[in-house]
């Protein structure tokens, strides 16, 4: 064996765990990636509601989405913040 097989070797017996860890992760995520790309059926979980009049149906549906937008404006609110900041950071750097 010469010198460029056991170098090789070498180097081979440390990025192997690694590798093998990253690869795992791969298939993993693979394998989430398909079972979310199936969709999620609210109608399963809202079904409950089904059997209430439709006003109390419309006043559940009015409160879900206004719990969704107060999330997603909560959430843009925190990401302007998180940019600002980064940007007020960069400025006096």
């Amino acid at each position: 064996m010469n010198i460029k097989d056991s170098i090789h070797s070498f180097i081979d017996k440390i990025f192997n765990p690694p590798l093998t860890f990253l690869d795992m992760a791969i298939d993993k995520l693979r394998a989430v990636g398909q079972i979310t790309a199936q969709g999620l059926n609210v109608g399963k979980y809202l079904a409950i509601f089904g059997d209430m009049p439709t006003a109390w149906q419309l006043v559940i549906s009015s409160a879900l989405m206004s719990v969704v937008i107060l999330g997603s404006l909560l959430i843009f609110r925190s990401v302007m913040r998180l940019y600002y900041s980064l940007k007020e950071g960069v400025k006096w750097w």
